[in-house]
């Protein structure tokens, strides 16, 4: 088998793991979300209702599986066929994807992922203070 030849299997190996990461994690996702699921930093806010918790697991399960599809077009892209026509494609499609998973971690987290993790009141006691501005 040449070389060309093992990375398009790769190549449809990480897709079928994208998908099938999306698919486990959305059946996955159903009976943890009925249980009462809650992510550690939920921690001391009032408990999700069920419809929450499964779009968490869900969207969380959709990123991963969004990570792995990538990882497998930018392989067969740049190791199979580096032309500037695929390249573009593969830009194009990259953006769309970055774009859904920022929407997704803003989705599930309520926030950018180059924003900080919010305080809860908790832990308001382990901050360092703030210099003031007066004497």
């Amino acid at each position: 088998m040449d070389f060309q030849r093992i990375i398009e299997v790769v190549g449809r190996y990480m897709d079928f793991a994208g998908v099938a990461v999306m698919v486990v994690g959305a059946l996955v996702s159903i009976p943890l979300a009925l249980r009462g699921y809650q992510p550690k930093r939920a921690s001391g806010l009032a408990p999700f209702s069920p419809y929450r918790s499964y779009r968490q697991l869900l969207g969380r399960s959709i990123l991963l599986g969004l990570e792995l599809l990538v990882a497998a077009d930018i392989i067969r892209t740049v190791a199979v066929t580096p032309t500037f026509e695929s390249v573009g494609v593969l830009a194009i499609i990259v953006l769309i994807r970055t774009f859904l998973s920022f929407s997704l971690e803003l989705e599930i987290t309520g926030r950018w992922p180059w924003q900080k993790e919010k305080e809860s009141d908790g832990d308001a006691h382990l901050r360092e203070p703030t210099p003031s501005a007066t004497p």
